[in-house]
């Protein structure tokens, strides 16, 4: 999703909705974010049900999502969100990085996730990558929290039907953008352009059906393409 622009066409502002049932936690959210020209918060919700209400009356960019809420968790309103077809993009806010929750959550459609722990100029590094429509991919941590949680739900058969539509280039690609590679990056290891890059990578995610790079790396693992505790260091 593009952020919006205001009526006189002036450079685009982000509009984040903090979901966060600590009212200080919210408060604190807010003061770092619009101390931003280019970032407006549009709504503050005190719990997923809350949320998914807001973000259908105020249309955000991006959700900033605390993934432990009462009445209605991070993990569901994500969830819910992606499958009403929002355009939001949801950042999952957690105190702990290895969380099954946290999990859970970029399989049900999250951009990513930061630790409430990060610096404030992190926080808005984040809210405006995913906004730009990138996933949020913290070093090290994406994959670790991929290697501890993906074993026990793997299919049986490292085998995927999904897998069978794409071509051999495409699988390739498949397995770079897995371990956190960039487009640029991919282009130079296979020596091709970046556009072409980044016309595999449609193609991948429209074939495989799924929103984003996170989702991607999720696939990757629960489908054998990137075995977890291997070499992909690059996450």
């Amino acid at each position: 999703m593009a952020a919006h622009r205001d009526v006189a066409g002036d450079p685009a502002v982000i509009r984040v909705l903090v979901a966060d049932d600590q009212a200080v936690v919210r408060a604190g959210l807010r003061m770092i974010l619009e101390s931003e020209s280019d970032i407006e918060v549009v709504a503050e919700a005190v719990d997923g049900l809350h949320a998914l209400d807001l973000a259908r009356d105020h249309d955000p960019d991006v959700v900033l999502m605390d993934v432990r809420m009462p009445h209605l968790d991070g993990v569901q309103a994500t969830r819910r969100l992606v499958d009403s077809g929002c355009g939001a993009r949801v950042l999952i806010l957690t105190t702990y990085d290895l969380d099954e929750s946290v999990y859970d959550a970029l399989r049900a459609g999250a951009a990513g996730f930061l630790l409430k722990t990060e610096t404030p100029d992190r926080l808005v590094e984040g809210v405006r990558i995913v906004a730009a429509g990138e996933a949020l991919l913290g070093a090290g941590i994406t994959r670790r929290l991929v290697d501890r949680f993906v074993s026990g739900r793997r299919p049986g058969s490292k085998e995927s039907p999904a897998l069978s539509a794409l071509t051999a280039r495409e699988q390739e690609v498949l397995a770079l953008v897995a371990v956190g590679m960039s487009n640029a990056e991919i282009a130079h290891s296979l020596v091709v352009g970046e556009g072409t890059v980044k016309t595999h990578v449609a193609r991948i995610l429209s074939k495989l059906q799924l929103r984003d790079r996170v989702q991607v790396v999720v696939f990757a693992y629960e489908h054998g393409v990137n075995e977890p505790g291997g070499s992909a260091e690059r996450i």
